[in-house]
């Protein structure tokens, strides 16, 4: 059985820092392409960032020099630092993890997300 296990959420002032952190079990992790999500009340869920089972990252337009996504792979582990944060990045924030192989996607499972609130 797989699960993703979100925490570091929480409340913080606006220019704050915060770190998140996923643990993954039940699949092999470094084979394992990993991502963050979040979804704001009323709005549609947004990629963050993700990064792939070879260590390639790539991050969402409205959090490009401010958040950096990384790995663990010792520790099927996977974590977002958060910088400089605004109170648009107020949301729920959603581990993400896909397995796949020659392009095709084997399985797909989101943990059960972690609230972000930035404001004063």
């Amino acid at each position: 059985q797989v699960q993703l296990v979100e925490s570091g959420g929480g409340l913080v002032q606006p220019g704050g820092s915060l770190r998140l952190s996923c643990k993954a079990s039940g699949i092999i992790f470094s084979d394992t392409d990993m991502g963050w999500y979040r979804q704001a009340p009323g709005k549609e869920r947004e990629l963050v960032a993700d990064i792939s089972s070879g260590g390639y990252s790539k991050d969402g337009d409205s959090v490009k020099g401010r958040f950096t996504i990384s790995r663990d792979n010792g520790k099927n582990t996977v974590y977002l630092q958060m910088n400089s944060l605004k109170p648009e990045d107020t949301a729920v924030y959603y581990c993400h993890a896909r397995y796949s192989r020659g392009g095709i996607t084997f399985g797909e499972w989101w943990g059960q997300g972690t609230q972000v609130t930035v404001s004063t």
